[in-house]
């Protein structure tokens, strides 16, 4: 028997590529937004429009920093069993 722990972690490849280049043309305005939807968080359109409507307060800019590195919530845990056991 095998246990995992299934994290929110999600895919989205395509959703990194746009957030990279519009943080390409903001000149790094945009990098927590970027840096949420590289790693997968599944919270990265909030994390993007906490960047987006307050990033300009500099606050708002490490806010949306912090939760973009901030760690994967667990969502679970899975449990695998071997066949014939």
């Amino acid at each position: 028997m095998y246990l995992e722990i299934v994290t929110d972690k999600q895919d989205r490849a395509r959703q990194a590529l746009v957030s990279w280049m519009a943080t390409f043309f903001t000149c790094g305005y945009l990098l927590p937004w970027a840096i949420a939807t590289t790693r997968g968080k599944s919270n990265a359109p909030l994390i993007g429009a906490v960047n987006l409507f307050t990033g300009w307060t500099v606050v708002g800019w490490f806010v949306a920093l912090g939760m973009a590195v901030g760690e994967h919530r667990v969502a679970g845990l899975r449990v695998w069993t071997e066949p014939g056991r």
